[in-house]
C-alpha cells in the first residue's frame, strides 16, 4: 500500500515538474557523469561491484529516454576515464565489458539513438575498441533521437592536447608551415579537433552520487556550462531527478563570463 501511495505522489509530482518546465529555457548538450555503482552495490549489499555496474548500465537506455522525450539534442555519457585505466585488469575488464554491452544496446536495430564512443580507444583491449566501433558504426545516420557520445577512455586534458596534435597534423599534411600556423592558432582549432563530431559546448554537467567535482569531464566544452549535483547513486536515478536538474538549469541566468 505504502508503495503505490509513494507512486502515486511520485507522479503527481513529476506533472508538477513537467508544467514548471514548460517554456523554460532547456540545455541542447548535456553531459553527465553516470558514479555511485559501486557505491550502490555496496550500499545493497550486494558483495560483486560488478552488479552494480551492470544495474548503471540498465539506467542508460531509461535516461536517453526521458532526454528524448524533454527533447534534448545532444548528451554525453561517462562511463570510463582514461584514469581509471590504470585499475588491475580484474576489475577493468569486466567493466569495459559492459560498457560495450550498452553501446551494443544502443545500436541495436529500432533504436533511435546516433551514437558516438569518444576518447582514447587505443588505450582499450583491441577487442573492445573493435566492439564500439562497430556498434557505433552501425548507428550512423540515424536521425530524430539524441545524439549520443559515450565517453570511454576518456580525459578531458588528453582530448585537448590530442585535439593541438590533430590540428598540427592536418596542417602539416596538407603541405603548411608550422610556424605561420602557430601564429594563426585560434580556439576554434581546437574545437574543431575535439572526439566528438557534433562538437557542441556543454550547457549542463549533471552528475551524480554526491561527489562535487569534474574530474577532468568535458574540460573544453564546459567552460560556461551550469553544473548540477545530485545526491542519488546512478543506479537508483529517475526521472523525477533529471527534471529537477533541468528545473535547477531553467532557472539560472547563464552570463558567459559577462
Amino acid at each position: 500500500m505504502r508503495a503505490k501511495v509513494r507512486a502515486a505522489l511520485d507522479a503527481l509530482y513529476m506533472k508538477r515538474l513537467v508544467r514548471e518546465l514548460e517554456g523554460r529555457p532547456r540545455p541542447q548538450h548535456i553531459g553527465i557523469m553516470l558514479d555511485g555503482n559501486r557505491r550502490w552495490a555496496k550500499m545493497s549489499g550486494i558483495d560483486d561491484p560488478r552488479e552494480g555496474y551492470r544495474a548503471g548500465a540498465a539506467k542508460v537506455l531509461d535516461f536517453l529516454r526521458w532526454c528524448d522525450s524533454a527533447k534534448i539534442e545532444h548528451v554525453t555519457l561517462f562511463m570510463l576515464s582514461d584514469d581509471n585505466l590504470s585499475r588491475p585488469e580484474e576489475q577493468l575488464n569486466p567493466l569495459i565489458d559492459i560498457i560495450a554491452e550498452v553501446v551494443e544496446q544502443l545500436a541495436a536495430p529500432g533504436n533511435p539513438w546516433p551514437v558516438e564512443a569518444v576518447g582514447a580507444l587505443d588505450l582499450l583491449p583491441a577487442e573492445s575498441a573493435s566492439r564500439l566501433k562497430t556498434a557505433t558504426a552501425a548507428t550512423q545516420g540515424r536521425k530524430g533521437g539524441t545524439k549520443v557520445d559515450v565517453a570511454v577512455g576518456y580525459g578531458g586534458r588528453r582530448e585537448i592536447v590530442d585535439a593541438v596534435r590533430s590540428a598540427l597534423t592536418e596542417h602539416s599534411s596538407q603541405g603548411g608551415d608550422i610556424d605561420e600556423f602557430i601564429e594563426t592558432f585560434t580556439m576554434e582549432h581546437i574545437s574543431k579537433h575535439l572526439y566528438s563530431k557534433t562538437r557542441s559546448e556543454s550547457d549542463l554537467i549533471i552528475r551524480t552520487s554526491g561527489e562535487q567535482r569534474l574530474s577532468g569531464f568535458l574540460l573544453w566544452q564546459s567552460a560556461y556550462a551550469e553544473v548540477h549535483f545530485c545526491e542519488t547513486y546512478w543506479p537508483d536515478f529517475r526521472e523525477i531527478d533529471f527534471l529537477r536538474a533541468l528545473r535547477s538549469y531553467s532557472l539560472r541566468e547563464r552570463r558567459y563570463g559577462r
